[in-house]
């Protein structure tokens, strides 16, 4: 664990300082930002045993205000955040925000750029497309288990996302024990309110 003190900037400068990042690799730096809900990992049909990455908005779009959300979290722990670009589709780069002590010790030989008074890295990744799912069966499908652990595991979900709108506040595990059971019980009396 890092025993510095962190100076988190605000979103609009990590933006700017990561827009920046990316045309200076020669990416857009137009970007659309998914969560862990719309990562879309498939097993590849050119590699048999090995998986393809994709990723879909259609079936669990983000709130407009996810990024700031996920931000505001992350930016409240001392583990290091991460703006991380998935691959590029004809809406621009395809990004994802992580946050993990793991990526403390990433640097530039894997491909980050560190800032470390700010506690952030950035990792453009490389040139190449990133394939946009709009297949229900498709995402259905998708692996969700049984596969390698990699970077945007450390994805934030949207189900916390939706927690902090309807809440203010992540919620505790017994929170979310009681909230399912109250809903289920609501449903099965037939009161869905």
């Amino acid at each position: 664990m890092n025993n510095v003190k962190l100076t988190r900037p605000p979103i609009a400068d990590a933006l700017d300082a990561w827009e920046n990042c990316l045309a200076g690799h020669g990416l857009s730096k137009e970007t659309m930002w998914i969560f862990a809900e719309n990562v879309c990992i498939e097993p590849s049909r050119a590699t048999p045993g090995s998986f393809r990455l994709g990723f879909q908005t259609k079936f669990t779009p983000p709130p407009e205000d996810a990024l700031e959300i996920a931000y505001d979290l992350f930016g409240g722990t001392d583990a290091r955040i991460v703006f991380y670009r998935l691959g590029s589709s004809p809406r621009g780069s395809v990004c994802i925000l992580l946050c993990d002590p793991w990526f403390e010790e990433k640097g530039g030989r894997e491909g980050f750029e560190r800032h470390d008074g700010w506690g952030i890295s950035f990792y453009p990744g490389h040139p190449g497309d990133i394939e946009e799912v709009i297949d229900l069966t498709r995402w259905l499908r998708r692996v969700q288990r049984d596969r390698a652990f990699h970077d945007f595991d450390f994805a934030m979900s949207l189900a916390t996302v939706d927690e902090v709108k309807s809440h203010g506040r992540t919620l505790m595990p017994y929170e979310r024990f009681a909230e399912n059971l109250i809903t289920r019980l609501r449903r099965m009396l037939g009161n869905p309110a």
